[in-house]
């Protein structure tokens, strides 16, 4: 009987919020819909070595892009549900006004939610392995163990200073090989190469974001990989990304791997203002992450553009 009562219960309060225009406001923060270019330009730029190697597919194309989106939607509100109900964050929607009770029960349809976009992203996983073959299944479930686990528990692997290298094999080398499989068929060890700029740059937004909640971290005992280095080599490492992720496209175009890299160079002006605000006190360094997602936005936009520029 008591079950009955806490479903009916949770039933009627679901359907209150979900009407409630304040918990449209907080998903769309728990989203983080800028940092959905990560997604965006780890398949777009799968879909293009696809098509640039003459094996494109149109139903495949949009498929992989969907779920590439949904996974990372996923991703992003299941871990908001974890760090608010591990107590590692700061109220991010205190602002809203919610009860205590509400504020829980958002949470767990937060968490509801993010399951639903993981669910939208197997389906479609399901339809590319079937049309293209069954090992993208596997990819699949890497996909969502790392997307639960970065701060899902036991793993939990953002407060154990790994995030910054596991994404660049998830959110990167493993979304962009993974997406031209998708699409094309096939796997070339080539396209896992040519995957590297744009996964150093996941890495350096993963960088980016643990310096921006440095001092918040610390406070929660959140063990990143800043905070277990320091803040100022931090900075340097972002800096040695950063530089890696325009001088390896130089070196896969002279090994035959990339076309000729110039264009990437255009977005090296966006480079410039994320470092700016690092060096700034913590309470002014909030437009880290969109100046990191807009280079990001438009590196990711010139690298692909390159394959298809005449040599």
């Amino acid at each position: 009987m008591e079950l009955v009562i806490f479903v009916r219960d949770f039933v009627r309060d679901s359907f209150r919020l979900a009407f409630d225009l304040r918990s449209w406001r907080a998903g769309l923060r728990a989203g983080r819909l800028p940092s959905l270019v990560i997604a965006a330009f780890s398949c777009a730029l799968g879909v293009v070595l696809a098509w640039r190697d003459g094996r494109g597919d149109i139903p495949n194309t949009v498929a992989v892009m969907i779920a590439g989106l949904a996974l990372q939607v996923g991703v992003n509100l299941v871990n908001d549900f974890f760090e608010f109900r591990q107590g590692k964050v700061d109220d991010k929607v205190a602002h809203l006004g919610f009860g205590a009770r509400d504020r829980e029960l958002l949470e767990w349809l937060i968490f509801l939610v993010g399951l639903a976009f993981f669910g939208l992203a197997a389906l479609i996983g399901l339809f590319l392995a079937w049309r293209s073959g069954w090992q993208l299944i596997v990819l699949g479930i890497v996909g969502f163990l790392g997307g639960f686990f970065y701060t899902g528990e036991p793993l939990n692997y953002k407060r154990r200073g790994l995030a910054v290298v596991l994404v660049f094999f998830l959110m990167g080398v493993f979304m962009v090989v993974g997406s031209t499989f998708s699409v094309s068929g096939r796997f070339h060890w080539r396209d896992a190469f040519a995957s590297i700029p744009v996964s150093l740059l996941v890495s350096l937004i993963l960088l980016a974001n643990e310096l921006r909640d440095f001092e918040s971290d610390v406070r929660h005992g959140i063990g990143t990989l800043a905070v277990r280095i320091g803040y100022r080599r931090a900075v340097i490492v972002y800096c040695a990304l950063l530089f890696l992720a325009y001088a390896s496209p130089l070196v896969l175009w002279r090994v035959g791997v990339c076309p000729r890299p110039l264009l990437v160079f255009l977005a090296l002006p966006f480079a410039v203002p994320p470092f700016l605000f690092m060096r700034r006190p913590p309470e002014r360094r909030m437009p880290i992450i969109p100046l990191v997602m807009l280079h990001h936005l438009v590196f990711g936009s010139l690298f692909c553009a390159s394959y298809f520029v005449p040599a």
